[in-house]
Parts: C-alpha cells; sequence; structure tokens
C-alpha cells in the first residue's frame, strides 16, 4: 500500500471483481450461499488457470507468472487451497 488517496493500490482487485459480477455472477442463478461460494471458487480457477489477458500477451495469469519464473507466495497459497478443493 502507498499513500492514502493512491487510486491504483485497489485497481487490480477491483478490475478481478468487476470481472467476476459482469462475466459470471449476473449470469448464475444462486439459490444458496454455499452454490455462489462454489461458483465464486470455480470463477477464480478460470479466471487464473484458463481466461487469456491481453495485458499478458494473451495469457493466463500462471502461465505469464511461470513464463517469468516467479510464482507468487499467494498464488502457490491458491493453488494448493484449490487443489485440496478438488480432493474427494
Amino acid at each position: 500500500m502507498s499513500s492514502v488517496g493512491a487510486c491504483l493500490d485497489k485497481a487490480v482487485v477491483e478490475h478481478f471483481f468487476g470481472s467476476l459480477k459482469h462475466e459470471w455472477l449476473l449470469k448464475m442463478v444462486h439459490l444458496t450461499r454455499e452454490s455462489m461460494k462454489l461458483d465464486v471458487e470455480e470463477y477464480i480457477r478460470y479466471y487464473n488457470h484458463e481466461r487469456l489477458h491481453t495485458r499478458l500477451g494473451d495469457l493466463t495469469p500462471i502461465s505469464y507468472e511461470k513464463l517469468q519464473g516467479k510464482v507468487s507466495g499467494w498464488t502457490r497459497a491458491l493453488m494448493f487451497y484449490i487443489r485440496l478443493l478438488s480432493v474427494p
């Protein structure tokens, strides 16, 4: 975080939540809180592993980080969490 009033601090997060809302949640019907939670988790997987980002040269964020040779600790934690969710 930088100084108070620096709008670029939240730009990445705001962009992600805008995409989540307009590309995913508004197109789905959620009857329960659990179904919405599962949908958000699915979107995070899609956003990081499948969705191509033009700012990253039409790569996924995970592919871009691997190409750069720097996978952040947050990305490792998210990948670990996703693996835990996929275990039956």
